[in-house]
């Protein structure tokens, strides 16, 4: 298993719980698929693009977090904030599929956990956290940096734990640590530092885009329709 980037390995799960994974990625899918389609239109197609992309570039640089761990960008936070939380899961989903099929980085087996993990539960919970608050904070490049980088960093420790569920449910391996709680604290530790690091990446992107084109920013204009201010 890639312990540090969250990518399960083939027999870290045993099969029921990888099955039961693997529909609930299903059918989580086919719902971003059909509200996905609503958002699609000439701006964010293009975009999306982009968003799928660039996850899957960086996610094939390695940055050092402790010595002996690396991490690399899970791209929840950036592809909800830019594309949305419907495209943007789909985005995340299509690399990480890509990914355990053409370089064997995540298990065949364990693709509907690790879809779960970094393509549903991070982007729903990066965009939840930005739109928590950029209600209270200014949405201005600045307003929407902080709002990323605390998405980014939540986004990827939550995303860290759901793995440490499907662990508690159906572990099939012995993962280094004192137990469950070990496995948990050492996932949350680890993530954290890593959360960080994709933070400062996810905000930095996300502000470039703003300053230059804020109505590519899905984010951004999602808030202003609901609030009655034209996008």
């Amino acid at each position: 298993m890639d312990f540090q980037a969250l990518h399960i390995s083939n027999g870290v799960l045993n099969g029921p719980v990888s099955i039961a994974y693997a529909v609930l990625a299903a059918v989580a899918i086919a719902v971003c698929l059909v509200n996905g389609r609503r958002d699609l239109e000439d701006r964010l197609v293009p975009m999306a693009g982009l968003v799928a992309a660039f996850i899957f570039a960086v996610q094939m640089l390695n940055f050092p977090v402790l010595p002996g761990v690396s991490g690399h960008l899970l791209g929840g936070a950036l592809a909800a904030i830019l594309v949305g939380p419907w495209v943007g899961a789909l985005c995340v989903t299509i690399v990480i599929t890509a990914q355990a099929l053409f370089f064997a980085d995540g298990g065949i087996t364990a693709l509907g956990p690790n879809i779960t993990n970094m393509g549903l539960v991070s982007t729903a919970v990066a965009f939840g956290v930005t739109v928590v608050l950029l209600r209270v904070l200014p949405r201005t490049p600045a307003g929407l940096s902080i709002s990323v980088f605390a998405a980014s960093v939540v986004s990827v420790v939550a995303a860290s734990q759901s793995f440490v569920l499907q662990y508690a449910l159906g572990g099939a391996t012995e993962l280094p640590g004192a137990g469950l709680a070990g496995v948990a604290a050492t996932m949350a530790g680890t993530h954290l530092l890593i959360g960080i690091g994709e933070g400062l990446i996810s905000a930095a992107t996300v502000a470039t885009v703003a300053r230059v084109r804020p109505d590519l920013v899905y984010a951004l204009r999602g808030l202003r329709t609901r609030t009655g201010v034209p996008a």
